[in-house]
């Protein structure tokens, strides 16, 4: 399915396809969907990878501003997230699965290289693909995400996972979401009502958010302590964008500057008044990663 956006400022419009492919799993074949923008003959596509409850449409903004700009950008849903299948077995939402999902897309896209921007979980995954030997990513983009995370923010994220409300209605969604969302930054109107009609699916009894609940089982799986991923970070070896919110509870600013200090290609950005994490929809974020990509 084609999505036609907007005209740019000099009459050209940007289509946005919506695509899918059947990536294996520990119990067979699951639907990943994703979406792409831009020109199909660009060399090196930008893959965009969302966080643990979000989907591939928290990029649509930036997808939009990086197309314009002659890039082919990708954005998948993870399994058990958007458009893309739900597991039977809950537990297997885990990183093996979501890096074997990936490496699918990759595949798919037929390019050798690819720049890399991650959310949160979509980071980590970037991490783990990245620390292999023979990895495509050229560029890789941490949004709000490191290799040391606090077992303070964890609980605060298992805790956003166990949330599914029932809403009767898309103003309902967006009212809630303008709170619960508040750490992520400062947007539009519109661009709250963007997140509130894809942050939902529609059921029998009302709207409820775009993702299988089970997907908890796999976050807890882990133990109550902190993540410390400092061995795979280590093992990257492209240059590294760091993405903070200057009130992040997932990446401090103590990890980032070690990040920083250990790699020997990383720079560090934080954006004022943002938490966990910035939502790449305004100029600035925006423009800080396209700058740096086009290095």
């Amino acid at each position: 399915m084609a999505i036609v956006a907007p005209a740019s400022n000099d009459g050209e419009s940007v289509k946005m396809m919506e695509r899918s492919l059947s990536s294996l799993g520990p119990r067979g074949f699951h639907k990943i969907a994703y979406t792409e923008w831009g020109r199909e003959d660009d060399a090196c596509p930008i893959v965009c990878v969302h966080g643990l409850t979000r989907n591939s449409r928290d990029f649509d903004i930036f997808a939009d501003a990086m197309a314009r700009t002659g890039r082919r950008v990708v954005c998948p849903d993870m399994a058990g997230r958007g458009a893309s299948e739900w597991l039977s077995v809950k537990t297997d939402y885990d990183f093996p699965l979501y890096m074997a999902d990936c490496a699918a897309l990759l595949a798919r896209l037929g390019a050798e290289q690819v720049d890399w921007v991650g959310t949160s979980m979509g980071g980590i995954i970037g991490m783990g693909l990245a620390s292999q030997p023979g990895s495509p990513i050229r560029r890789l983009v941490l949004n709000d995400i490191g290799p040391f995370i606090p077992k303070e923010g964890l609980a605060r994220i298992r805790e956003v996972v166990s949330w599914n409300p029932l809403f009767a209605d898309l103003g309902e969604v967006e009212a809630t979401l303008r709170t619960a969302l508040r750490s992520f930054g400062r947007f539009t109107d519109e661009q709250w009502a963007h997140l509130a009609r894809h942050a939902v699916r529609r059921e029998e009894d009302g709207l409820r958010l775009h993702y299988d609940p089970g997907i908890v089982e796999g976050v807890a799986k882990g133990d109550a302590g902190d993540v410390d991923l400092w061995p795979l970070f280590e093992a990257v070896r492209c240059p590294v964008l760091i993405l903070r919110g200057a009130q992040s509870d997932i990446l401090t600013h103590d990890t980032a500057q070690e990040m920083c200090r250990r790699h020997p290609d990383c720079r560090m950005v934080e954006f004022r008044g943002v938490g966990h994490a910035p939502m790449l929809m305004d100029e600035e974020q925006i423009n800080v990663v396209r700058d740096w990509l086009e290095k």
